[in-house]
């Protein structure tokens, strides 16, 4: 299964969570302090909410979340042959464990990530592991 993740900054995560749920007419999957995420079944849909009061109703990323490692590397070798670059991540980011492709160049700058989710976590932090993209990948 694969879905596109829209990754929002909200200036108050309960407000817009209140409003989202009633929009998408689905309760959020995951809650923590400033933070929400909805998996949304029909449309296929990652809504995430990030709390953050200086940049409420901006583009905070984009995302196609996949259902496997294998399928984040079959992404990155797609993105490779189409001439993209990117950053591999690994480690905990938005309240789980991922493995990802950042894809960079887009026309005006937005952010695409390629991610797997492998497991929850109670932690919103910085990547356990970050390095560039082997030579020509995504």
């Amino acid at each position: 299964m694969s879905r596109i993740q829209l990754a929002l900054n909200v200036a108050d995560v309960e407000e817009a969570t209140a409003f989202y749920t009633r929009l998408l007419g689905v309760p959020p999957a995951k809650t923590r302090p400033g933070y929400a995420n909805f998996s949304v079944v029909d449309p296929p849909l990652k809504l995430v909410l990030l709390e953050d009061p200086t940049a409420g109703g901006t583009l905070n990323h984009l995302g196609i979340e996949v259902g496997s490692v294998a399928d984040v590397d079959a992404a990155r070798a797609r993105l490779t042959d189409a001439g993209l670059t990117g950053t591999d991540e690994q480690g905990t980011c938005c309240y789980a464990r991922q493995d990802k492709v950042w894809v960079e160049g887009a026309p005006d700058g937005e952010r695409w990530e390629v991610y797997t989710v492998l497991a929850d976590s109670e932690v919103f932090g910085e990547p356990v592991a970050q390095q560039p993209a082997a030579a020509g990948c995504c």
